[in-house]
């Protein structure tokens, strides 16, 4: 479930320009302040099983949007490079500018 909600959050962060306000709403109170489906249908006057279609729809989406444009497969792989990158340069060139350069990179994601 841990996992499950890491993802989703993830997910989310790359993607919630593409969704509209009232899913952003959901999708923020939801996962980022571990709102429950009650106190979200609470908050805009709404039953709970809406809530609960919306978020799950809302889910299905971004996962499509991911399995077409691939934001955060690519990141993870970036990341993994640049870790890779980053302990080779520390082995072989322990005095190089190399290693600002990789931090620089590491700051615009």
């Amino acid at each position: 479930m841990l996992e499950k909600t890491m993802r989703i959050n993830s997910l989310f962060d790359f993607y919630q320009s593409l969704l509209t306000p009232k899913q952003r709403n959901y999708m923020a109170l939801y996962y980022l302040d571990d709102y429950s489906l009650g106190e979200i249908a609470e908050e805009f006057q709404v039953s709970r099983q809406a809530v609960y279609d919306n978020i799950k729809r809302t889910e299905q989406m971004i996962e499509e949007y991911e399995a077409k444009l691939l934001l955060f497969e690519r990141y993870i792989k970036r990341q993994e490079l640049l870790e890779q990158l980053r302990d080779t340069v520390k082995r072989e060139h322990e005095n190089s500018n190399a290693l600002s350069l990789i931090n620089s990179l590491e700051k615009l994601d």
